[in-house]
């Protein structure tokens, strides 16, 4: 079995206009929002083999976040350049790759791809994966490499707003 954990960056700021996109920070909500759904993935144990991430500043933020409340090495993190502007077939090839040995992987990028990567691999309709959102795809393989479209099964799909009450 193998597992996949698509999380879309927290909600990022856009105070400072002359930033480049690459550059926005996480704003007040992003950061809040970020410490609760990393809580949660301690709290039910989540813990995956390899964390990769856009090396744009707000999915950094927020792989690093992540990566420090569930306990795992932020120095193993790695960045992947082609996860900031990427299409389904990024996604592909970086799955394709890993070796198979590795049974869990966050991937910690930007929308819309990411919604589109998790309803390609799931056959869910998500239409939309909120800022700070996290889905659990789990595949019936043995090598990352076997996974075909719709074969996934979605295990979780969590977001802020889903336990917020008073929005």
């Amino acid at each position: 079995m193998k597992k996949i954990y698509l999380v879309r960056h927290a909600k990022s700021s856009w105070k400072e206009m002359d930033l480049s996109d690459f550059q926005r920070p996480l704003n007040k909500r992003g950061k809040s929002d970020l410490e609760f759904m990393a809580k949660r993935l301690k709290f039910f144990a989540v813990m995956p083999d390899l964390i990769l991430s856009s090396p744009a500043k707000r999915a950094k933020t927020t792989a690093k976040e992540i990566a420090k409340t569930i306990g795992y090495d932020k120095s193993d993190i790695s960045y992947i350049d082609s996860l900031y502007e990427s299409s389904y077939q990024t996604y592909r090839y970086i799955l394709d790759s890993l070796d198979k040995n590795i049974d869990s992987v966050f991937i910690v990028a930007h929308n819309p791809t990411i919604t589109e990567v998790g309803e390609i691999l799931s056959g869910a309709i998500l239409t939309n994966m909120p800022t700070c959102s996290i889905i659990c795809i789990e595949f019936d393989i043995k090598n990352f490499k076997e996974i075909e479209e719709g074969s996934g099964k979605i295990l979780f799909f969590d977001y802020p707003k889903k336990h917020k009450t008073n929005i």
